[in-house]
């Protein structure tokens, strides 16, 4: 566990340096298409300055982007205080405790360390699971909260959505380019395979986060509760209600239990959680540990 959370600290600093490169590399890019070298130091610098920002605001950034409504004990007592019982029970600080209006069953954690911690829960998975499979699934993300996973999956969700826009840039500036006809071939196909690239570098960086640490954190929730029947049955009731989010985001999407974009062709390939019928089944052969 304690290697776990070590971990996560360090790919914190890597991919955020990663990001900072990755950028400047994007930059030099576009200097070369529009024949000026300042346009990548500023991209170099903006990068930067971003990732830094970016570890302060991701956390209020994802909460809006989800629809996540901010909630006291007297807005909903259940899911408060079942959320207020695990902060005692782990010994983490009391996170700020959110609802998403939205039939899908899910929920999230973000933050930047357990101090700053966010955890959400949509009205449809409180309508499904009772008492125990809920006490599971905010223990799940007490669990993410405890081992640092959230900090590495906020920092990824900024990162992908400024790659996404600035990808987005790139390719409009190489259309519109007037002088693109006097530049070598070759160097117009790397910088735009290069911004062709970004968001699927993006997309692949950020299933490499997500995938093991979803399987860990259903562990981890056996664990704190003791009764790991209960979030065998919570993954079970969200296999059976699966359903996309009203609201969808791909850069969001490796911060929930379970996915809550539409299925595709390219699903399982860019994928940021394990399926979940792996997750139970992992479980019940784990059932006599805990």
């Amino acid at each position: 566990m304690y290697k776990h959370i070590d971990r996560n600290k360090r790919n914190t600093v890597i991919i955020m340096i990663c990001f900072v490169l990755f950028i400047a590399a994007i930059g030099v890019a576009f200097a070369y298409l529009n024949d000026s070298w300042l346009i990548a130091v500023i991209f170099l610098l903006v990068a930067a300055i971003y990732a830094l920002i970016q570890y302060f605001a991701a956390a209020r950034l994802a909460t809006a982007m989800t629809g996540a409504k901010k909630i006291d004990k007297k807005d909903h007592p259940r899911l408060y205080t079942t959320v207020e019982n695990l902060s005692i029970t782990t010994g983490l600080p009391m996170p700020k405790v959110y609802i998403i209006n939205d039939p899908a069953p899910n929920a999230f954690a973000t933050g930047r360390d357990p101090q700053h911690a966010v955890v959400a829960a949509t009205t449809g998975l409180l309508d499904i699971m009772d008492d125990k499979e809920l006490t599971a699934v905010m223990a799940h993300e007490m669990s993410h909260v405890k081992n640092y996973d959230i900090r590495v999956s906020m920092i990824v969700f900024g990162l992908v959505c400024v790659i996404g826009l600035i990808s987005d840039i790139g390719i409009r500036m190489v259309l519109y380019n007037r002088r693109g006809n006097d530049k070598s071939p070759i160097g117009l196909i790397i910088a735009l395979v290069a911004i062709i690239l970004a968001p699927i570098a993006a997309m692949l960086t950020k299933a490499a986060v997500s995938r093991q640490r979803e399987y860990l954190a259903d562990s981890s929730s056996a664990l704190i509760t003791r009764y790991p029947e209960g979030m065998v049955s919570a993954l079970k009731k969200l296999q059976a209600h699966s359903r996309p989010m009203k609201q969808q985001n791909p850069a969001t999407e490796a911060l929930f239990i379970a996915s809550p974009l539409r299925k595709n062709s390219l699903s399982n390939i860019f994928a940021t959680h394990p399926p979940l019928e792996k997750r139970i089944e992992r479980l019940e052969r784990g059932k006599k540990d805990f």
